[in-house]
C-alpha cells in the first residue's frame, strides 16, 4: 500500500512543486565536472575518427635522420664532446 502511495505522488508532483528543491552546491558542480568530462570525451572522439579516415596527415613528414645532416653515420659520439 506505501508503494501506492509513493508512485502517486511523485507522478502529481508539477513543476512548481519540483522547482521548490534546488540543487545542492555540491550537485551543482557534479553536473559541471559531468558536463566538461562529456565535452572532452566529444572532442577525442572527433580527433580520433579524423586520424582514422586520414591517418598519415597526423605524421610528421621529416624524420631524424633528415634533422642530422652534417653528421656522418657513425659519428655521432664524437659531435656530443
Amino acid at each position: 500500500m506505501s508503494s501506492n502511495y509513493c508512485s502517486n505522488t511523485s507522478a502529481s508532483m508539477s513543476v512548481s512543486e519540483m522547482s521548490a528543491f534546488p540543487l545542492t552546491l555540491e550537485q551543482k558542480t557534479g553536473f559541471a565536472f559531468v558536463g566538461i568530462l562529456c565535452v572532452f570525451l566529444g572532442l577525442l572522439i572527433i580527433r580520433c575518427f579524423k586520424i582514422l579516415l586520414d591517418p598519415y596527415s597526423s605524421m610528421p613528414s621529416s624524420t631524424w635522420e633528415d634533422e642530422v645532416e652534417g653528421l656522418d653515420k657513425g659519428t655521432f659520439e664524437y659531435a656530443l664532446a
